[in-house]
């Protein structure tokens, strides 16, 4: 999950948000300003009504924050580095560089988010409870009391033994602990995600043909991204599984074809080495270390101008943006911080020279390879 744009750093993690926090955003402040709201206590300035539905909405997300922030910070303390924090329209992710080193590890990493939802809920409902003993304006109250009630239906929702939820985590690090197989872990916790997601999408169908309400779709559409999160984890589970061992060096394409920083975007669009076969280049210095990427989508973007002389350093991805390894980096811990896009190469630097680039496409090649060099299966055997 990709954030369309940035909120800046917490705690040395980035914080971004997708698009589609707009869209559950909107569908809260809506439902509180012109459902509950009302409905509890009416004849009330409708104004009164939207700042409260909207800061509703927004502490909800904040709450969303602090849930993924505990994870991060955990991580952090258990080895596991992260590298960002994404909000998008069914609550939050933590992107890990690499998983946890041992059970225990999962465990604390994992058992963190429901028990600050916990707590979150725990505090909002004495909060509610403290406002309505202090005769507090109503719409307050009411507030506080939502918010309660989400934060510990998200702790419980989360604690759900089902991969990719909290309690999946949980379930693969007792399976782990049993069986001393962190694979076989994932594929019973992936297996269990499947199985509720299931059940959710049909409930929610069902729910909604005999009924018309729009919490069944809703309900559905939770199932829907259970079910498509755990195959997904199962797969990429799969994938460390036969990239175990494998460094990044033989996957890597090795001694790429560079681009001097000082060039100009003309002559990288004209000159022949730039022309085939690659999308992006390893832009280097004049001591020839890498500084940034240059694609072929960013530089044809570059608005053509009579005597203007757009240099290759003025349009690259700079190097803070690019993911950086060294090439005796475990390949499979390497797989989630991978992405589509020619602007998403991986640069492959050994003491601040650069030895090689890696894209999807070379994971790929290597997966068939190995695919294809494992023995074969023999009948009796």
């Amino acid at each position: 999950m990709r954030a369309t744009f940035m909120l800046g750093r917490i705690a040395g993690v980035r914080i971004g948000v997708h698009w589609s926090v707009l869209f559950i955003f909107a569908i809260i402040a809506f439902g509180l300003a012109q459902g509950r709201l009302p409905q509890a206590y009416p004849d009330r300035a409708w104004a009164l009504y939207w700042v409260a539905g909207l800061a509703a909405a927004a502490v909800f997300f904040a709450s969303l924050l602090a849930h993924e922030l505990a994870h991060a910070v955990v991580a952090r303390r258990n080895g596991v580095d992260v590298d960002d924090i994404v909000l998008w329209l069914l609550g939050g992710v933590a992107r890990l560089r690499s998983e946890a080193s041992s059970p225990a590890a999962e465990l604390r990493i994992a058992g963190i988010g429901p028990l600050v939802s916990l707590l979150l809920g725990g505090l909002f409902t004495l909060g509610s409870w403290l406002l309505h003993v202090a005769s507090a304006p109503g719409l307050l109250t009411e507030v506080v009391a939502w918010l309660a009630g989400i934060n510990l239906l998200l702790a419980v929702f989360n604690a759900m033994p089902a991969a990719p939820l909290d309690g999946g985590r949980l379930l693969r690090a007792f399976l782990w602990w049993r069986t001393g197989d962190r694979l076989r872990a994932t594929a019973g916790a992936t297996a269990a995600g499947r199985v509720l997601g299931w059940l959710l999408a049909v409930l929610g169908l069902v729910v909604f043909l005999r009924s018309g309400a729009f919490a069944g779709l809703w309900l559905a559409l939770i199932g829907w991204f259970l079910v498509a999160a755990a195959t997904a984890e199962g797969r990429q589970a799969q994938l460390r599984g036969l990239l175990a061992g494998v460094p990044v060096r033989d996957a890597m394409t090795p001694h790429p074809v560079t681009v001097p920083v000082g060039m100009t975007v003309a002559e990288f669009l004209a000159a022949p080495p730039y022309r085939y076969r690659h999308s992006a280049f390893p832009v280097t210095d004049s001591d020839m270390a890498p500084i940034g990427l240059m694609t072929l989508d960013g530089a044809k973007h570059v608005p053509r101008q009579p005597g203007a002389a757009v240099t290759v350093g003025e349009v690259m991805v700079p190097l803070s943006q690019v993911t950086v390894v060294r090439p005796d980096e475990p390949l499979a811990d390497l797989l989630p911080r991978m992405e589509p896009g020619a602007e998403h190469r991986v640069l492959v630097v050994d003491e601040g020279t650069l030895v090689g680039i890696l894209s999807l496409s070379d994971v790929s090649r290597t997966v068939a390879w190995l695919m294809n060099a494992a023995p074969p299966r023999r009948d009796g055997l």
